[in-house]
């Protein structure tokens, strides 16, 4: 832990729950222990998700993952499947997996509010049967992560509401920030220049999608 990370604070949920009035009506009930049809229906529509993790020390990880739509297979209501397409070979949320097996997932639909959350205990998959359903452009995934599904429920909008996430007019022109080459130059300081560094990153990334 960073020693000069500010301290004090809340300390307990009871301190906490001193400031915030219970949870109510929809928010309580909704918390389904499966997917029903309007979840999977949610799944199927949905081309990015976030991963969240943690490692068996406790240290935690949120990983974007994004296809085309119903890139995520429901086969069951207990069940879903990712499957994972290649990256950078760090596998922060793969190991983390292997480690612990506590997962959460939200679901993102373009142009919807509602978010779709689902909790769960995931495991890592290389059985080639399973794989080979997610073939795309003849290329099959290395794994896939298998979600044992603990709960699902649709999330409150508000936060999309308030960031006006989808409008056009909440779109932030690309100038202004630096690059992605601009930026690991000034952070790593690596001997090829911003603009070699950017021009490789588009290569690889257009050529490596799958």
């Amino acid at each position: 832990m960073d020693d000069t990370a500010p301290r004090g604070g809340i300390g307990d949920e009871a301190g906490l729950r001193e400031l915030y009035k219970p949870a109510a009506g929809v928010a309580v009930k909704k918390v389904l222990p499966k997917l029903d049809k309007h979840c999977r229906h949610f799944i199927s529509l949905s081309p990015f998700l976030c991963i969240s993790t943690a490692g068996g020390d406790g240290a935690a990880d949120v990983s974007p993952r994004g296809d085309a739509p119903g890139f995520v297979s429901a086969p069951d209501d207990g069940t879903v499947v990712i499957p994972d397409r290649p990256g950078n070979n760090r596998l922060d949320t793969l190991t983390n997996i292997v480690e612990n097996p506590n997962v959460g997932l939200i679901f993102f639909i373009p142009g919807f509010n509602d978010i779709l959350r689902i909790n769960g205990r995931a495991r890592i998959v290389d059985d080639e049967a399973m794989l080979a359903d997610f073939a795309v452009e003849g290329k099959i995934p290395k794994t896939a992560i298998v979600v044992a599904v603990d709960e699902a429920y649709l999330h409150c909008p508000k936060a999309l509401m308030r960031s006006n996430l989808w409008a056009d007019g909440a779109k932030v022109p690309r100038d202004a920030m630096p690059t992605a080459g601009q930026i690991y130059n000034d952070q790593i300081n690596l001997a090829e220049s911003a603009e070699e560094l950017e021009e490789g990153f588009i290569a690889r990334r257009r050529k490596g999608l799958y």
